[in-house]
């Protein structure tokens, strides 16, 4: 074989096969073994090579200049540069300095000397001067397969974020109604979900896990919605006579009672000191709590019950879903919607306004259209996916672009998605009936579920707002199950 760089010193074969030898003169000691340098100018292009960390695109050949092979597809096991054992007085021969001098000119000091088989090609020459990039671009590297290499990044593709497919804590909530249209479940900034079971609502604190009894309604009334303010502690109460109440959940003191609806209060949105209420009644209630008024104007629009009411994030835009089948969108300041849509074929009670996307909204169907819609309220236009069962809540994420939807008919299951490609990361099951109420945490990590079973299910499905990459579980294992009452 030629010698690539074009010496007049050749290296003859052996007569016996094996693995081929590197001839030293007889005479040659370790103080005068040296390499030659290279002329500066070619040294520093050689450098500028070998540094530069490129890496080739797998979809393409890559041929090196005709005069200089290319490290990557280059067979240097064919050199036989490996370390040599040490002498029984502790030095090395002139050959195996010399192999120890010629692997550092080629690999740098500190490369490992293994041969790896499986990154060896078939070929026994040892330049090659194309590139076969017939690899995964993890493995992309000057030193082929080598896993271990020392100094080479790696940058895989980000695995899926694993979400726990199973609640870390179920509490017992008797006489959780399996009605669609209510909404009996909030959770506040305070860290206290509120529950709404028969004519009473409870207090459960997620930081000590202290369960306290807010009101009791008596046996002529019932509990139809919850609701918390965004900022303190006052929680709203929808009743079955078509009251609402203000509570201070802090001392356990009821503020006021306002009247104005005639039929039960199933939908309750709060916008600052401002508080919106829905019913049965088709109307929708604007209502001030500093004022001494009941209500300040009212919505007419729905020709059936109103079961799901959202305010946008900037409290600019009110979206209010009825049993009509229909999403209204309605301002600060109109008596009539801005927006119409009339594309579902159920009633409406799921609705979520994105926290990443401004005028981006979701809303789900019931059972004859088990379909989660986006609205682009800006634009006008929207998109549709079938889910295969009744949509019954839907939450956005803070910390991440994705959302979270519970349903009914036929699988009482919780998805959480991916927007916008709407790919599924888990499908989580456990409910035996509807999944009919939904609350997320005040982190946004954790989200609690309840259904007609009786049960609530907290689920941890997002990550933090500092780990959004995360590829380990998040949360923390079961811890039982207790009773909310």
């Amino acid at each position: 074989m030629d010698d690539p760089t074009g010496s007049s010193h050749r290296q003859q074969p052996q007569s016996a096969p094996g693995t081929p030898q590197l001839n030293l003169f007889p005479r040659m000691s370790d103080s005068s073994l040296h390499l030659e340098n290279l002329p500066s100018s070619r040294s520093s292009h050689v450098n500028r090579m070998i540094n530069s960390g490129y890496s080739p695109s797998p979809s393409r050949t890559i041929y090196s200049d005709r005069f200089i092979p290319s490290r990557s597809g280059s067979n240097f096991a064919l050199f036989d540069i490996s370390n040599s054992p040490a002498s029984s007085e502790g030095k090395e021969d002139g050959s195996g300095t010399y192999k120890s001098l010629l692997r550092a000119a080629l690999f740098g000091p500190d490369t490992p000397h293994k041969k790896d088989s499986l990154s060896m090609p078939p070929s026994r020459n040892i330049f090659r001067y194309k590139t076969e990039t017939r690899k995964s671009l993890h493995s992309i590297s000057p030193f082929g397969f080598d896993e271990g290499v020392p100094g080479v990044s790696h940058a895989p593709v980000k695995a899926p974020r694993k979400v726990p497919r199973s609640p870390y804590k179920v509490l017992d909530a008797p006489a959780l109604q399996d009605d669609f249209y209510l909404n009996l479940v909030d959770w506040s900034s305070h860290n206290v979900l509120a529950v709404g079971l028969g004519n009473c609502v409870y207090l459960w604190n997620a930081c000590s896990s202290k369960v306290t009894k807010l009101c009791d309604l008596g046996v002529d009334d019932i509990v139809c919605s919850v609701g918390w303010a965004h900022r303190g502690t006052n929680l709203a109460v929808g009743t079955n006579n078509g009251k609402v109440q203000i509570w201070d959940a802090s001392c356990c003191k009821r503020l006021r009672t306002m009247e104005g609806h005639r039929l039960r209060v199933g939908a309750l949105a709060w916008s600052s000191s401002f508080l919106s209420t829905g019913s049965r009644d088709k109307s929708i209630l604007q209502r001030d709590i500093r004022a001494p008024e009941d209500f300040a104007s009212k919505l007419s629009g729905h020709k059936s019950e109103v079961c799901g009411l959202k305010w946008s994030y900037d409290n600019r835009e009110l979206a209010s879903g009825g049993n009509d089948n229909r999403l209204f969108v309605w301002n600060q300041h109109s008596s009539q919607p801005v927006l119409r849509y009339y594309e579902h074929t159920a009633a409406v009670k799921a609705i979520a306004w994105s926290p990443h996307l401004h005028g981006l909204l979701a809303s789900g169907g019931g059972t004859a259209d088990r379909c989660i819609r986006f609205w682009n309220t800006t634009t006008n236009t929207h998109l549709s996916m079938d889910t295969g069962s009744q949509v019954c809540n839907l939450v956005w994420s803070k910390n991440v672009n994705e959302l979270v939807s519970t349903h009914g008919y036929s699988q009482n299951q919780i998805i959480v998605w991916r927007y916008p490609t709407m790919s599924k990361l888990a499908t989580l099951t456990g409910h035996t009936y509807r999944v009919l109420y939904l609350a997320i945490s005040p982190d946004g990590q954790t989200i609690v579920t309840g259904a007609g079973d009786e049960t609530l299910r907290f689920w941890n499905v997002f990550p933090s707002p500092k780990s959004k990459n995360t590829n380990s579980e998040i949360g923390a294992s079961s811890c039982g199950r207790t009773i909310i009452r």
